[in-house]
């Protein structure tokens, strides 16, 4: 008997470990963070009938590192039932349809070898088969219009020279100038082999015309994320020649590309200028025209807003999802830029995309208090259709809302106020300051929790946490979003001093117990707090953050970007202001301690922006200072190893500076919450 109580108890003990510590906790934590699954992709099939969509899966910390997975489901609109079809433990994405709805075509990577590749499967079931089988990874693709084809983007195979040299052991690598072309081939289904139609430039994006005989490009000279950022331009393909014409000579950065119904025309999503940092105006182009560009028509002209989709209604009206302040509209619009309708209203839900057919609306949509589940719409209100986590029931969260504020210059700003979990008014709280990337991007008010931002967590915690979308910002138009350029970390960093002085105002934080951190951009500024505003924070988390503008500008894998929409400048043409906003000549005296982040393999920021910081304060500042390298992370952490040692370090960091005595730096080996 003694025996057979143990075995049973044991046997609880297993199952209590395996299930997710979310379901034990009534608060959000670090660990149990790791446990959210959320709806990512969304494809309405042609008829209507079904949506396929992705889900975003945790790894478990059970198996090896590495990034998360990403299952497919398929929801049955009429029986009101979801159904899984390729999970778990799998990653695929880019959701498409054939014409039929019969076929759902996606990448993935399925045979654990070799590069992605376009593969289907059908809705009634049966095995993935692999459409596609590129030498190299592809990166795009978009099926014909009649479903019996495909064209993709790969890039060329490797010179068969450099191949023999790299076998005789010669590995040496020449930076950018042997970049391989990215190219558009389109592949009869059934058959082996693919044609290649374009050479000699690089392709990033395409989009069929509904006849099937053209494609939309978008075409750079060469293959680098620069390239891809600044200098696409819109052009046809003839899909059976190949010949190559430009389209359209757009304004700066490029998104979407849509053509109407009837194929007389194309939508794509751009930038105004060349200074415009974000792709977020709409612009038609009559694609018929012999002068396609004195045709080009920008319906969102002094619109405050920052488009990130868009769909066609009918051929004279197309739909647009819009970020606007810290909310998302859905919105109609005529093809002379009169807004029409708002389906979906701001404030409703945030999410980043959507797909329509047959008037049904698909997209993975959050709440404040709920991660991105997938939601429908057909008209009626928004609704719910997935639960994919239903322990978050049984948590606790904290109270969160939008929040605006002016600026000493009357200027109106916008962001996100999470209140510590169970506030008490009159109580003065610790503050996080979370800032975003950028600084082209802006936090909206929906679920604002993830492995880089500390949101619910840190709530739960008794933190509160601001989330200020600051001039620069994307949401509020052209103008604002270039009210940062020539001036970084100016009035943009003004912006958010301002907004905690208003917090204090309203008696909600302890102005002496105030941290800031971030990644990228947000690294950036919680740099400049540590060392040019020292005497405002309490503590700084930067993570993959820029130190020395100088030199940041010299290794960084978009200068035409950074000199275009940030600078204006080149650093030779005023050296003294470019060095003026860099955290490192502010360091010496410093006395906000600093938690410095990154990733080894980071292309955008250099690894040695991190490390210019971490001497400059090591040797001149007067608080404490630790580096951490993520060895094989970017810009960005991927494996869910290095997101969780993210999230326990910055927590630990805020925890010892802004409410604990802050005598002793927390323990440079942190206790990973992930069970024995």
């Amino acid at each position: 008997m003694h025996v057979r109580r143990s075995s049973i108890l044991l046997l609880l003990l297993h199952l209590a470990l395996l299930a997710p510590l979310a379901a034990q906790s009534s608060v959000l934590d670090t660990r149990n963070l790791f446990d959210i699954r959320q709806a990512v992709e969304t494809a309405v099939s042609p008829d209507g009938r079904h949506v396929a969509y992705t889900v975003f899966a945790p790894r478990p910390f059970t198996d090896a590192a590495g990034p998360d997975y990403r299952e497919l489901h398929v929801y049955d609109v009429q029986a009101g039932a979801s159904r899984m079809y390729l999970g778990p433990k799998r990653a695929l994405y880019s959701l498409s349809w054939s014409p039929d709805g019969s076929i759902m075509y996606f990448m993935a990577l399925l045979d654990g070898s070799g590069p992605a590749q376009v593969h289907r499967m059908r809705l009634d079931g049966g095995e993935p088969e692999a459409v596609t089988r590129s030498a190299t990874g592809i990166s795009d693709y978009a099926l014909s219009p009649d479903g019996r084809g495909i064209a993709y983007i790969a890039t060329t195979p490797g010179d068969a020279a450099v191949t023999e040299w790299k076998r005789k052991g010669f590995d040496a690598q020449v930076y950018e100038e042997l970049n391989p072309h990215a190219n558009v081939y389109v592949l009869t289904l059934g058959e082996s082999v693919a044609r290649q139609l374009t050479k000699d430039v690089s392709v990033f994006d395409i989009e069929w015309s509904p006849d099937g005989n053209t494609l939309a490009a978008a075409v750079a000279p060469m293959n680098t994320v620069d390239q891809s950022y600044m200098f696409k331009r819109i052009h046809l393909i003839d899909a059976r020649s190949g010949v190559l014409t430009p389209l359209v000579d757009n304004p700066g950065k490029l998104g979407k590309l849509a053509f109407s119904p009837d194929g007389a025309k194309l939508a794509f999503i751009s930038a105004v200028a060349v200074w415009d940092s974000k792709e977020g105006s709409v612009f038609v182009v009559d694609v018929r025209s012999p002068k396609p560009f004195a045709q080009l028509r920008n319906l969102h002209a002094g619109y405050e807003g920052t488009v990130v989709d868009i769909a066609w209604k009918d051929a004279g009206t197309l739909y647009f999802a819009a970020e606007e302040g810290v909310d998302i509209a859905l919105r109609e619009v005529d093809l002379n830029g009169k807004l029409l309708a708002a389906p979906i209203a701001p404030g409703t839900l945030v999410f980043s995309s959507f797909s329509v057919e047959k008037g049904l609306f698909a997209f993975a949509a959050s709440t404040p208090q709920h991660p991105r589940e997938l939601y429908l719409f057909d008209g009626a209100a928004p609704r719910r259709v997935t639960t994919l986590n239903p322990w978050l029931a049984n948590v606790r969260l904290a109270r969160q809302e939008r929040f605006e504020y002016k600026a000493k210059d009357g200027l109106r700003i916008t962001g996100v106020l999470i209140y510590p979990l169970d506030y008490k008014q009159g109580t003065r709280y610790p503050l996080i300051v979370d800032i975003h990337g950028g600084p082209e991007s802006a936090y909206q008010n929906g679920w604002v929790t993830n492995y880089g931002n500390w949101g619910q967590v840190a709530a739960a915690r008794g933190f509160a946490v601001f989330m200020p979308n600051y001039r620069a910002s994307t949401g509020r138009g052209v103008e604002y979003a270039k009210m940062g350029l020539g001036d970084l970390a100016g009035k943009e960093f003004t912006d958010v001093l301002d907004g905690i002085d208003r917090l204090d105002d309203m008696g909600l934080i302890d102005p002496k117990r105030v941290g800031i951190g971030g990644g990228s951009y947000g690294g950036y500024f919680a740099s400049w707090g540590a060392t040019r505003h020292s005497k405002r924070f309490a503590a700084a988390v930067s993570f993959v953050g820029v130190s020395n503008q100088i030199s940041k500008r010299n290794t960084t894998d978009i200068p035409w970007e950074d000199y275009h929409v940030h600078w204006g400048i080149w650093t030779h043409e005023d050296f003294a202001k470019v060095y003026d906003r860099s955290p490192v000549k502010w360091a010496q005296g410093s006395t906000t301690p600093t938690l410095i982040l990154h990733g080894t393999e980071d292309p955008r920021v250099h690894p040695s922006q991190s490390l210019e910081l971490y001497r400059a304060l090591k040797m001149h500042g007067k608080a404490p200072v630790r580096l951490v390298w993520y060895p094989g992370e970017g810009h960005g952490n991927r494996r869910n190893t290095s997101r969780l040692d993210y999230l326990v370090r910055t927590m630990d960091w805020f925890e010892t500076y802004l409410k604990g005595s802050g005598k002793e730096m927390p323990p440079a080996l942190p206790d990973y919450p992930v069970g024995k």
